[in-house]
């Protein structure tokens, strides 16, 4: 089952205040309320109340965030949507798949759906700060789909997850506060960690390390760390950095000094 509770939207460099209004509307249509707008590229919040009927309780509990892993800080796992069906080293989940995962996922803590903006979408790099991607199958005649449409489509199947009977999925106990999920936002500052470490120990790319840094990054996320385990890690690179001179102390040789606004 997928409680309402646990399922974010998050809408993506959003542009239309009529598409921020349906896709509201559509969100108290099928019972969910915690969306929040990353990276806007719209302040007309007002303007959304017209298309948004009955559903200002959902505008005015909305958040804004100035980027997507901020958005997707307090979520264990986050799919994004695109019209790609080609995105390299990975495969694009069906709606009913992705649906299926966002409630398997919602037991371990808050999951989010990912709406890309209405010009270009979630690029390639932006989809790499999603565990996973889906892709809306459409005709040839008229592939692409309308936010609020392809926000409709998503949430009815997130829904009827919700819906399914108790005898149709295991019951489950309540999870304990150790076992549950690894923020995103907790994986991200590891991914940073790891980006330091691995520099200065000659792993990375110094010209290129995002691509296998992402890689690393996802392979923590599938492996379904507590948040617990996350925070275990993360304190065991700071360590590791500092025993490399990368942190707070003195730099061992031919480390570079710790710049401005860096922890250790």
């Amino acid at each position: 089952m997928l409680p309402a509770v646990n399922l974010t939207v998050v809408l993506h460099q959003t542009r239309s205040p009529d598409n921020l209004g349906a896709v509201a509307r559509v969100m108290a249509n099928f019972g969910f309320s915690r969306l929040v707008l990353s990276d806007p590229a719209t302040y007309a919040f007002r303007a959304a109340e017209r298309l948004a009927v009955k559903s200002d309780s959902v505008l005015d509990a909305m958040a804004v965030a100035q980027n997507l892993p901020e958005a997707l800080k307090d979520c264990v796992y986050a799919v994004g949507t695109t019209s790609r069906t080609q995105i390299e080293g990975r495969t694009a989940l069906t709606p009913e798949e992705a649906a299926a995962r966002l409630a398997d996922q919602s037991r371990r803590g808050r999951v989010a759906l990912v709406m890309g903006g209405e010009q270009r979408g979630l690029s390639n790099e932006e989809l790499a700060f999603c565990t996973d991607f889906l892709v809306i199958p459409t005709s040839d005649v008229q592939p692409s789909m309308n936010l609020a449409q392809a926000t409709a489509v998503l949430l009815y199947l997130c829904s009827r997850e919700g819906r399914k009977p108790a005898e149709a999925v295991a019951p489950v106990a309540p999870v304990a506060s150790e076992q549950q999920g690894a923020k995103m936002g907790t994986v991200r500052a590891l991914g940073e960690r790891m980006r330091q470490v691995m520099l200065e120990a000659q792993f990375l790319n110094p010209q290129a390390p995002d691509h296998i840094l992402m890689e690393l990054e996802r392979s923590l996320l599938r492996a379904e760390l507590t948040q617990r385990e996350a925070e275990l890690w993360l304190t065991a690179f700071k360590h590791v950095g500092r025993a490399m001179g990368g942190g707070k102390g003195t730099p061992g040789k031919g480390a570079p000094s710790p710049g401005p606004g860096q922890d250790g």
